[in-house]
């Protein structure tokens, strides 16, 4: 291993053990610090300077996060609460995408920003509705549905997009994404299908004290495999991550000690890289620059009102009105796939690095400001 590789794996390994313990003090979630941190050190400091073996490490931790985030969608409460249960959150996100792209026009911003804009951040919104127990009233089934329709389908759009981008126009070779839902599907079906017929070798990936750690070693096959494929029909490697992990939430809803390991595994030490990795190759010259900061108060703004307008349709629920504005603010929150979303528009060159610099730091300051909101606005009292 190279010597610079060797400091930097120390500073960041510090980085990623200090700072959850400081965010947790300080009440900032852990990703923000980790992404300044990564700031401080790297373009700053000089003191970590990015390279290959870092960048390989925070593509995995990225995948790992993906995949997780796949890995935590309920499907029993989809099952639970039927379709009808889908329209509302259909409706609102539907809202979302329509007043994200009007305004995104308007304002001269590259129409993919508005697809960008439409994501929220399911890894946030969960744990703040599961902290009250907000998530087991008729509100939080809403909210927690629309963040993941949010998520599946602002993915879902950017990849066809994506392809669409790469072969110049709708044709033949946008098959690549039908073909590789198919091969998808016929993955989850022999998965269905072994894990049926094979009970007590499956039930081993659940078993904590297993000595081989196969629920691990399946997770990652299953992850790794879809990603590779994924590359192979020139589709957007977090996709298959994120599919990879949801195949798991279908076919093992009660996922036991799994869930907790993958989540030690990965927020433990290689996610926590990805973010710092994202402050080591962050433009620092943007902070010099007042303008920068006015363009990112500006998406600020459009990021919470395509988010906040859209939730007034939940009072057609019943909801009210100081918890509509509580659920308006939570959602705004995004992270992870925003960050995603961006780096795809610059690679098919739907939106600038200028722009993508921004939409980090709007990451952030949702991330950091959308759940203080939400609990400001929150009444005490929870309604069933």
């Amino acid at each position: 291993m190279e010597s610079f590789d060797a400091i930097s794996l120390v500073f960041i390994s510090l980085g990623a053990f200090l700072l959850p313990l400081l965010g947790k003090k300080i009440k900032i979630p852990g990703i923000v610090l980790e992404i300044a941190y990564g700031i401080i050190v790297g373009p700053i400091l000089n003191l970590v300077s990015p390279s290959e073996f870092i960048s390989g490490l925070a593509i995995l931790g990225f995948l790992l996060l993906m995949f997780l985030s796949g890995f935590e969608i309920e499907i029993e409460k989809f099952q639970e609460n039927g379709l009808r249960a889908l329209l509302l959150p259909s409706l609102m996100f539907l809202g979302t995408v329509l007043i994200s792209l009007f305004l995104v026009t308007r304002l001269n911003y590259p129409i993919f920003l508005g697809l960008v804009l439409c994501t929220t951040s399911v890894a946030i919104v969960i744990p703040i509705l599961r902290s009250d127990d907000t998530i087991k009233s008729n509100y939080g089934q809403l909210l927690f549905m629309t963040a993941l329709l949010s998520d599946i389908l602002t993915l879902l759009g950017a990849t066809v997009l994506a392809s669409v981008e790469r072969s110049g126009g709708f044709g033949v070779k946008n098959l690549n994404v039908i073909l590789y839902f198919v091969i998808v599907t016929l993955i989850l079906r022999i998965v269905k299908r072994l894990a049926w017929w094979n009970p007590q070798l499956f039930s081993r990936m659940f078993d904590g004290n297993d000595p081989e750690e196969l629920g691990i070693r399946s997770s990652i096959a299953l992850m790794l495999t879809l990603v590779g494929v994924a590359v192979l029909f020139d589709i957007e490697a977090i996709l298959g991550a994120f599919l990879a992990g949801t195949i798991f939430a279908f076919i093992f809803p009660n996922r036991g000690s799994l869930e907790s390991s993958l989540k030690g595994f990965s927020y433990g030490f290689l996610i926590p890289i990805f973010f710092i990795n994202i402050g080591l190759n962050y433009d620092v010259s943007v902070f010099s620059n007042t303008q920068f900061y006015l363009e990112v108060l500006y998406l600020f703004a459009i990021a919470i009102a395509v988010k906040l307008l859209p939730t007034i349709l939940l009072i057609f629920a019943g909801i009210k009105i100081k918890q509509i504005l509580a659920g308006g603010f939570l959602l705004s929150a995004r992270f992870s796939l925003i960050i995603a979303m961006a780096e795809i528009g610059v690679e098919i060159e739907l939106i600038s690095k200028a722009i993508e610099q921004q939409i980090i730091l709007l990451a952030v300051l949702t991330a950091t400001i959308a759940p203080i909101g939400y609990k400001l606005l929150s009444p005490k009292t929870k309604e069933s």
